[in-house]
C-alpha cells in the first residue's frame, strides 16, 4: 500500500496526478490499443487512487476513474447504447482479498439465504465484447466503450467463424445480449507474426493489443485476414427467456451454437474457488489463449439482483489477477551471441526486473530482422514477457517513453569475439561468424563434440572445456585427440588425479572411434542433425567422399534438400574448415561409413509419439521438437494413451500428471538424450 498523504491540499494534487495518467492510459488501451504501462503498473495506480478516496471521500466525483468504466468511444464507428450497462469489475490479489470479498458477499444477502455457489471463469486477455441478438439473429456487435456507450463493429465481428450470424434455437428470444472476448489464439499470434515479419512488416506486440487493433479496421476484410477467436461468458438484457443460474444461462448460450469455455466450473465454497485459482495459476499456458486470472461471479441470479453494483462495478462478481506474465523495463543495450554453428543471436541486457516470479536480466532478440519489425533501440522502456516455458524475450518498446535521440539497431559488420566479418546466407533470417575458432563459439563447440548426440565423450563437460581452452591445451576441435600428448600437463592441474585424467582419455579414445554420422554431427556443419547425418554417411560411405561432392550430387540423395546441400558443400569448401578434417582424420577419428550399416531413409523413431513440458536447458523447446522429428517422431501438445513417452523439464504443470496416470513413460533432460543418440528408451 502507497503512502496517502494526510492533508487535503497533497492528497488533491496527487489525486490529479493519478486521474491524468489513468485517463491517458485507458484511452491509450481501449482507443488506440497501445497501453503505455503494463498491466500491473496500471493496476497499482488503480489502487493508490482508490486508497486515497478512501482516506477523503470528499475527492471522490462522477468523472473520477473509480466512477468510470472503459474509455470513451472514439467516434471512428457509429455510437451504440448497450441494452444493459457493461461494467468493469473489482480486483483482488491475494487469498485474503478474495476472502474478504466472499465476506462482503455473505453479509449482502439475507440471513437464511447465505448459502452461495461460486462460477469459476478464466480470465481470457482479450477484448470485451458485446453482442445483441434479436429473434436470434445478430443484430449488433458494439466494444466496451464508457460501459454504456460502446461502437459498433458488426461487420467486423461478422468476419469471425466463431460467431453465428443466427443462433441454432428453434425458439430464440426475442433480445438476448451476449458479453464476450475477442481474443487470438496463441498459435496462430505466433504463425501470423512469424509472416508479418517475414513480410518486413512490424510484429504485434501482443494477442490483445493485436485483436483490438483487428477489430478496429475500418475495412472488415482486413479484419478477416486476422485470426480472431470468441469466447462467451454471460448475458446482459434477455427478453423471452427466463434463467435461474449463471450456469444455466452458460448452458442455454453453448446450445445456441455460441462458444462457452469448458474450463468455466461451479464450486460450493471460496476454499475450492482459491484451488481453482492456483490450479490454474500454475496451467495458465495449458490453455491455447492468453489468460490474466480467474473471474468468480455468484452464480444465483436472485442473489446477484439483491447484491447490486457500486457505481463501475457488481458486488456480485470480482476478478483474481494473477501474477503478470510482461513487465517493464529499461533496455540497457543490445548485445549478440555466437553459437556453435556459428548463428549470430542478438539479446537485450535489461535493467532487472522480476517477471513472472523470476529475476529477467538478459532476453532474446532472436535476429536483426525481429529487432527491426519490432523497432527496439537501446535505451527504450520496453515490455518483457516471461510465459511457461519460453525463455525471456523483449516484446516490443514503450514508444511513449522513447528517449530523444535514439537510433535503430543494426547488426555489426564484423564479429565482436573474432572480428572476421558476419554473413547472411541467402533465403535465411540469421546472421552467421564463419571462423570455425571464433573464440564465442569454441567453447559451445566443443561441448557439442562431447555431447552424447555426437562423440559421447565420457569426461568431457562444460566445465572440463572451459579448463582446458583456459589453460591452453585445447584450441580447435581436433585438439582434443592430441590430449593423450599432454597427459602430465593435465596430472598438474588442481584436483586433477590419476583416475580423471585415465578416464578422460579413455572417453577420448572411444569417441574417436564413433561411427562416421556420429563424426558429422560432432563438426558443427549448419542444418545437419542426427538423421540427416546417419542418411549423408550411408548415401556417401566415406568423408571423403562427402568433402568431394558437389552440391547437386548432396541434393541427389534421398532426404537432403537443396538448403543443407548447401549448407554441407560450404562448410567442407572453407579452408579453415577442410583443414580442420584433415587433422581430425589424420588423428584416427572415424572416416568411412560402418559396412552393411541399415538402408537410407529409416527413420529411427518413426511411429513414435513424443510429448515436451517444462523448461528444458540443454534444448529449447523449438531444438528438442526438431531433434525427435528430425528422426522421425511426430511431437504432439497433449498426452494420450498413445503416446510413446513425455519428456519433461522443469514447471511440467498438468502433462507430467496425465503421463502418470495413463502409465506413459517420463524422460528427464538425460533420459531426451538417450532417446535422440540411441533411438531407444533408457533402461
Amino acid at each position: 500500500m502507497a503512502d496517502v498523504p494526510t492533508d487535503l491540499a497533497s492528497a488533491r494534487a496527487r489525486h490529479d496526478e493519478l486521474t491524468r495518467t489513468i485517463r491517458d492510459a485507458r484511452y491509450r488501451y481501449y482507443v488506440l490499443s497501445d497501453p503505455p504501462m503494463p498491466d500491473a503498473e496500471f493496476d497499482a495506480l488503480f489502487e493508490q487512487l482508490l486508497e486515497l478516496e478512501a482516506a477523503h471521500p470528499q475527492l471522490v466525483s462522477a468523472t473520477s476513474p473509480s466512477q468510470q468504466v472503459g474509455a470513451p468511444p472514439s467516434g471512428a464507428f457509429a455510437p451504440f447504447t448497450h441494452p444493459q450497462p457493461m461494467m468493469s469489475l473489482d480486483n483482488a490479489f491475494s487469498r485474503e482479498e478474495l476472502e474478504g470479498w466472499a465476506q462482503r458477499v455473505e453479509r449482502g444477502l439475507a440471513e437464511p439465504d447465505r448459502e452461495v455457489a461460486y462460477v469459476c471463469e478464466l480470465k481470457i486477455d482479450g477484448v470485451a465484447i458485446n453482442l445483441v441478438y434479436r429473434d436470434g439473429r445478430l443484430e449488433t456487435a458494439a466494444t466496451r466503450g464508457d460501459g454504456t456507450v460502446g461502437e459498433d463493429v458488426t461487420a467486423q465481428v461478422l468476419t469471425i467463424d466463431d460467431i453465428p450470424y443466427r443462433l441454432t434455437l428453434d425458439d430464440p428470444p426475442e433480445l438476448l445480449e451476449i458479453r464476450g472476448e475477442v481474443y487470438y489464439p496463441l498459435e496462430a499470434f505466433e504463425a501470423m507474426n512469424a509472416e508479418r515479419i517475414e513480410r518486413g512488416e512490424e510484429a504485434f506486440m501482443n494477442p490483445r493489443n493485436a485483436a483490438s487493433g483487428a477489430l478496429r479496421q475500418k475495412d472488415p476484410e482486413i479484419t478477416r485476414t486476422r485470426p480472431l477467436s470468441v469466447w462467451c461468458h454471460g448475458t446482459g438484457t434477455v427478453e423471452g427467456q427466463a434463467f435461474e443460474r449463471h450456469s444455466q444461462a452458460l448452458d442455454y448460450l453453448a446450445a445456441a451454437g455460441l462458444p462457452t469455455p469448458l474450463e468455466t466450473t461451479v464450486l460450493d465454497d471460496i476454499g475450492a474457488v482459491w484451488d481453482f485459482i492456483e490450479t490454474w495459476t500454475s496451467r495458465r499456458h495449458d490453455v491455447a489463449y492468453e489468460i490474466d486470472g480467474v473471474v468468480i461471479k455468484v452464480d444465483r441470479l436472485d442473489q446477484r439482483e439483491r447484491l447490486g453494483f457500486t457505481s463501475r462495478a457488481p458486488r456480485w462478481a470480482i476478478a483474481y489477477k494473477m501474477p503478470p506474465v510482461e513487465q517493464e523495463t529499461t533496455l540497457r543495450r543490445i548485445e549478440i551471441n555466437v553459437g556453435r554453428t556459428g548463428r549470430v543471436t542478438p539479446y537485450a541486457v535489461l535493467e532487472p526486473v522480476v517477471v513472472a516470479g523470476v529475476q529477467v536480466t538478459h532476453a532474446t532478440l532472436h535476429n536483426e530482422i525481429q529487432v527491426r519489425a519490432k523497432d527496439v533501440r537501446e535505451g527504450d522502456a520496453v515490455m518483457v514477457r516471461r510465459a511457461g516455458d519460453v525463455i525471456p524475450e523483449v516484446v516490443g518498446p514503450v514508444r511513449s517513453k522513447r528517449p530523444a535521440g535514439t537510433e535503430p539497431w543494426a547488426m555489426p559488420a564484423d564479429c565482436p569475439s573474432c572480428g572476421q566479418p558476419l554473413v547472411r546466407p541467402e533465403d535465411e533470417a540469421h546472421h552467421f561468424c564463419e571462423n570455425v575458432d571464433c573464440p564465442n563459439r569454441l567453447l559451445e563447440s566443443l561441448s557439442h563434440l562431447a555431447s552424447r548426440t555426437a562423440l559421447d565423450i565420457e569426461g568431457l563437460g562444460e566445465q572440463t572445456v572451459e579448463l582446458l581452452v583456459s589453460e591452453g591445451l585445447v584450441g580447435d576441435l581436433a585438439d582434443v585427440f592430441r590430449l593423450h600428448e599432454h597427459r602430465d600437463e593435465l596430472l598438474a592441474l588442481e584436483k586433477w588425479g590419476e583416475k580423471r585424467v585415465d578416464n578422460l582419455l579413455a572417453g577420448i579414445e572411444e569417441g574417436r572411434r564413433r561411427p562416421l554420422d556420429r563424426v558429422l554431427v560432432a563438426l558443427n556443419i549448419r542444418h545437419l542433425g542426427p538423421t540427416y547425418a546417419k542418411t549423408l554417411a550411408r548415401a556417401m560411405g566415406s568423408i571423403e567422399a562427402i568433402r568431394s561432392a558437389s552440391p547437386e550430387q548432396l541434393e541427389a540423395i534421398d532426404g537432403i534438400g537443396p538448403v543443407i546441400a548447401r549448407s554441407i558443400h560450404a562448410w567442407f569448401d572453407t579452408p579453415r574448415n577442410a583443414e580442420l578434417v584433415d587433422d581430425l582424420l589424420a588423428l584416427g577419428v572415424t572416416s568411412e561409413a560402418e559396412v552393411g550399416a541399415s538402408p537410407a531413409g529409416a527413420l529411427p523413431l518413426e511411429g513414435w509419439r513424443v510429448v515436451v513440458t517444462g523448461t528444458l536447458e540443454g534444448f529449447t523447446r523449438e531444438e528438442a521438437k526438431e531433434a525427435l522429428e528430425e528422426r522421425g517422431a511426430k511431437v504432439t501438445g497433449s498426452v494420450s494413451g498413445s503416446t510413446s513417452a513425455v519428456v519433461v523439464g522443469a514447471s511440467p504443470g498438468s502433462k507430467r500428471d496425465k503421463a502418470e496416470e495413463l502409465g506413459v513413460p517420463i524422460l528427464d533432460e538425460a533420459g531426451l538424450e538417450h532417446l535422440l543418440a540411441r533411438s531407444e528408451l533408457p533402461t
